[in-house]
C-alpha cells in the first residue's frame, strides 16, 4: 500500500505532538456596493487573510437600505452559503435573528469593550448576533461663524433652535440671500425620518415610542407637541423641499452655505472640511437639542450567516475587523466613528477628527430604535412611525391626531405580542 507525502507529514506531526496545519478557506464578506469604503474594508480583510493563511472575497450587495435586506432574506430563504460575513444595519439583528450565528463562543468577551447600548442592540434572547463595526448618531451641525456674528450660542432646546433659525434666516435674507434657510433635515418618508421622530419626541420629553417592555407610549401631549413644532418649520425655517430630503440633499444645502443648522449623521463632517467645501472651518458639531437631548443610534455591524460553511473563520474575521487597530485606522482614514469608547481619547484619532473628542457621551447615551424588541415586525413599525410624522410635516394631520392614530396602528401590528 502506498501512502502520500501528506499522509506521512500528518503522521509525523501526530508523533511529535503537533496538530495538523489548518486547511485554508475562503471567506466572503459584504464590504459594500462600491466606493472608497469598500477599498478600505478589503484592505483590512486581506490583512486578516495574510495573517491567517485564508483568502477573502467581496460580495457587493445593493446600496439601498431596503434592497440590501431583501437580498439577504433571499439568500437566507435558500440557506445559501455564498456569503459568510454580512454588514447589517442596527435595526436588523432582531429581524434576521433566525439566520445569524451567535458570536459569543468566538468573541472571548471582546463585546464588553464596545459601547453597551450597541452591544445590547445586537443581542437577542442572550445571543450576540453582530459586533459593532462603526457607529452613527444624529448630530446638530451649525454655522459657528453665523452664531457668533449674531450673538447666539448653540441651542439646547428645539424651541431655541427655532427662534435662532428664524432670526438669522430673516437677517441673511434681508442681505439678499433668498436661498438661505434656518434648518435642514431628513424629512422624506423613510427610515431616517423614524430616527428624527425618535429624536424630536425624546427631546420634548415624549419618550421613545414604546417602553422597554413593549408598551406603546407614543400617544402623549409631548410627542404631539414635538411633531407640531416640526410642522411649523416647513415653509418657514425649512424649505418645502425638505419633505423629500434624505441625508445628501440636506448636506448639499448646508455645505453650499445655504443653511444655519442641519440634522445629519457624523459622516458629513469629513465632507464639510474638504478643501473645496464652501463652509470649511465654519462648521461646528453639537449634540441635538432637547431636554433630554436624544440621538437615534445608527451605524453598521458585522454578522456571520448561520449558513456559512466556515463559521469559526468568519467569526475570527469579524473580531479582527471590529478590533481597536482596524477601527482606529477607519476613524483616521475615513472619519467613521468607532464603537470603542477608548478611541475617543486616542490622540491620533482626535488629531484627524477633532469633533470626535466630544462625541463619546453622545454615543454612550444614544437611543436605539425599537427594532430588537419588535423583531420581524420592525419594518411595519418604522413605516408607521415615519408615515405618521410625514403626515404632520405635510400638514395633513395635527400632532395630536397623528400620535393617536399611530398608537392604534402599532397596537394592530403588535396584536398579542411583538
Amino acid at each position: 500500500m502506498k501512502f502520500s507525502f501528506a499522509f506521512w507529514l500528518i503522521t509525523l506531526s501526530v508523533w511529535l505532538g503537533m496538530s495538523a496545519p489548518a486547511q485554508a478557506v475562503e471567506v466572503t464578506i459584504t464590504c459594500g456596493p462600491g466606493g472608497s469604503d469598500v477599498e478600505f474594508c478589503l484592505k483590512h480583510a486581506q490583512a486578516w487573510a495574510a495573517k491567517t493563511g485564508n483568502t477573502v472575497r467581496n460580495f457587493s450587495p445593493p446600496g439601498g437600505f431596503g434592497e440590501k435586506i431583501a437580498l439577504y432574506r433571499q439568500l437566507f430563504a435558500a440557506k445559501s452559503s455564498d456569503v459568510d460575513v454580512l454588514i447589517v444595519d442596527g435595526t436588523w439583528p432582531g429581524i434576521l435573528k433566525d439566520h445569524l450565528t451567535d458570536l459569543k463562543p468566538y468573541s472571548k468577551g471582546w463585546e464588553n469593550q464596545h459601547f453597551p447600548a450597541m452591544v445590547a442592540n445586537n443581542t437577542v434572547n442572550g445571543r450576540l448576533l453582530a459586533m459593532p463595526w462603526f457607529t452613527d448618531s444624529g448630530l446638530l451641525y451649525y454655522r459657528k461663524d453665523l452664531l457668533a456674528q449674531y450673538g447666539e450660542a448653540v441651542p439646547t432646546t428645539w424651541a431655541e433652535l427655532t427662534r435662532m433659525a428664524q432670526k438669522i434666516q430673516t437677517a441673511e435674507r434681508h442681505k439678499g440671500r433668498q436661498d438661505f434657510h434656518g434648518f435642514v433635515f431628513q424629512g422624506k418618508a423613510y427610515e431616517a425620518l423614524t430616527c428624527f421622530t425618535l429624536e424630536l419626541v425624546g427631546g420634548h420629553g415624549g419618550g421613545t415610542i414604546m417602553d422597554a417592555d413593549g408598551t406603546i407610549t407614543i400617544n402623549n401631549p409631548q410627542a404631539a407637541k414635538a411633531l407640531d413644532l416640526a410642522a411649523s418649520w416647513i415653509g418657514t425655517i425649512s424649505p418645502i423641499g425638505v419633505l423629500n430630503y434624505e441625508e445628501e440633499e440636506a448636506r448639499g444645502v448646508f455645505q453650499n452655505a445655504n443653511a444655519l443648522f442641519m440634522r445629519n449623521w457624523p459622516y458629513a463632517w469629513a465632507l464639510m472640511e474638504k478643501d473645496d467645501s464652501p463652509v470649511k472651518g465654519k462648521v461646528g458639531i453639537a449634540k441635538l437639542p432637547g431636554q433630554p437631548s436624544t440621538a437615534a443610534l445608527g451605524g453598521w455591524q458585522l454578522a456571520v450567516s448561520k449558513y456559512s460553511q466556515h463559521p469559526a473563520e468568519a467569526a475570527d474575521l469579524v473580531m479582527y475587523m471590529t478590533s481597536a487597530k482596524v477601527q482606529k485606522a477607519r476613524a483616521i482614514g475615513n472619519s467613521l466613528n468607532p464603537t470603542l469608547p477608548e478611541l475617543y481619547k486616542d490622540k491620533d484619532v482626535i488629531a484627524a477628527n477633532a469633533f470626535m473628542a466630544n462625541l463619546s457621551d453622545v454615543f454612550a447615551n444614544s437611543v436605539a430604535r425599537p427594532a430588537t424588541l419588535t423583531g420581524l415586525k420592525y419594518p411595519q413599525v418604522s413605516q408607521s412611525v415615519f408615515s405618521a410624522a410625514h403626515e404632520v410635516l405635510s400638514k395633513r394631520a395635527t400632532g395630536e391626531e397623528a400620535v393617536k392614530r399611530l398608537e392604534q396602528r402599532l397596537k394592530k401590528i403588535r396584536r398579542k405580542h411583538w
